[in-house]
């Protein structure tokens, strides 16, 4: 039977999603507590690949399990194992075609911005930022940044496509917190860190709408700004067709 789970996970205690050797990983967590349970090995394919520190609250994964089991039992017997720094909040049987990467449809990230008194406590979550922002100047980016392009200028790392669409990018300001909200297909290394990192250059004066332009819609200009920390970034939803 091939499952999906929809799950949250603390980026702070984990070396990202991916296994990794002799590092802590979110997904070796789970395919050891998948393989206790199905007394066979386990392995599982995410929807996306997170980088240390960076946190889920909407992450889905799919695998293949042997024994009899439902779903409600599935998710209390993970949980049992996994928590307290993962947990799965959803879980359902679907077709042996499924695959939780290929099919993804869109995906929702938010970063998340602090802009109150420094805590120890909001450290791991959020990017503590002690300088004012212009919410005129985050939203202006906002509104550049939406669309299909190539955004290999904001990528980290070498690829064969940069291209991606980005549908919509909401600025939400609460009391003491700013969250940035990119709704899209593909989202690259490092892709929103970099669209974070050069929104926050813009606010500081450190670059001009006319470079970001640039850096956007010519492909022969290489060019890269600051890149915003992995703790204030959440997967916060997968949708599939």
């Amino acid at each position: 039977m091939r499952f999906v789970i929809k799950f949250q996970y603390d980026g702070s205690k984990f070396f990202g999603f991916q296994r990794q050797r002799d590092k802590k990983s979110v997904q070796e967590c789970l395919e050891k507590a998948l393989t206790i349970i199905n007394k066979k090995e386990v392995l599982i394919k995410g929807a996306g690949r997170t980088d240390v520190g960076v946190h889920a609250n909407g992450q889905c994964a799919h695998f293949d399990l042997d024994i009899n089991i439902g779903p409600k039992n599935l998710i209390k017997s993970l949980n049992n194992i996994v928590r307290p720094y993962i947990n799965i909040i959803d879980c359902y049987l679907v077709q042996k075609n499924f695959h939780a990467r290929f099919n993804v449809l869109k995906k929702v990230y938010v970063y998340k911005i602090w802009r109150g008194d420094f805590s120890p406590f909001k450290e791991d979550y959020f990017l503590q930022y002690n300088k004012k922002i212009d919410l005129a100047k985050i939203k202006e980016c906002a509104r550049l940044f939406t669309g299909a392009y190539n955004f290999h200028n904001f990528v980290s790392g070498e690829r064969d496509n940069y291209d991606s669409i980005i549908y919509d990018i909401e600025v939400k300001e609460m009391a003491h917190e700013i969250q940035i909200i990119f709704t899209g297909t593909s989202f690259y290394r490092y892709m929103i860190r970099n669209l974070v990192g050069a929104m926050l250059d813009y606010n500081e004066g450190k670059c001009d709408i006319v470079l970001l332009n640039r850096m956007l819609k010519d492909q022969s200009f290489n060019y890269q700004l600051r890149t915003a920390p992995a703790k204030g970034l959440y997967l916060e939803r997968i949708f599939y067709e």
